[in-house]
């Protein structure tokens, strides 16, 4: 939802108006350690209420994490459009993978509207989990060529696709490293 809203520019309520229910996880793109909302009618909230509580759920003295949950709601527009950014940079940079003259990878960059990148991986070889464990292994000829070791962690999604996501964690630097590793390993396969 609020990654939503700040890619398109409006307050998270203006979707949600649209909504039985709503599910905010705190945790995702917030920053906060742990924690979610869910909103809806009184109806529906009071038996969600009852399920968790037959189900054991609840916590107390949870004014520590509401404290975290707080203060990721108030820094999220600008958290999240940095993630978009970095999210933009690498897939533009993915792209240019066509410019070194290597098909393995594309983005379609018109689906990159938030923080998560859908990599489209050709041919058999390597598969999408195939690439995903060459992005995260460190390769002595990668440091011997870059003079760095960088682990990637990609998500292999489908039979022909990689998803990357990013969150406040990762910075412009950590997405040009990715970036320069997707090539790195995209140009290692095609040899």
């Amino acid at each position: 939802l609020m990654n939503a809203a700040v890619a398109q520019g409006v307050e998270p309520a203006q979707i949600a108006q649209h909504c039985d229910s709503v599910s905010l996880c705190f945790s995702k793109g917030l920053g906060a350690p742990a924690g979610a909302v869910l909103a809806g009618r009184r109806e529906f909230i009071a038996e969600a209420w009852r399920v968790r509580k037959l189900l054991g759920g609840g916590m107390r003295q949870a004014g520590v994490l509401a404290a975290a949950a707080l203060l990721g709601l108030q820094h999220a527009e600008a958290t999240l459009h940095r993630d978009h950014d970095n999210a933009r940079r690498f897939a533009e940079g993915t792209s240019g993978i066509h410019v070194l003259d290597l098909p393995l990878c594309s983005v379609n960059l018109a689906a990159v509207e938030t923080n998560i990148v859908m990599v489209n991986v050709r041919g058999a070889w390597p598969s999408p989990a195939e690439l995903c464990n060459h992005l995260r292994a460190i390769h002595e000829e990668e440091v011997a060529e870059t003079g760095q070791a960088v682990s990637v962690l990609l998500l292999p999604w489908s039979a022909h696709t990689v998803r990357a996501v990013w969150h406040r964690d990762i910075s412009v630097h950590n997405t040009e490293l990715a970036r320069s590793k997707l090539e790195f390993v995209a140009r290692k396969c095609q040899e």
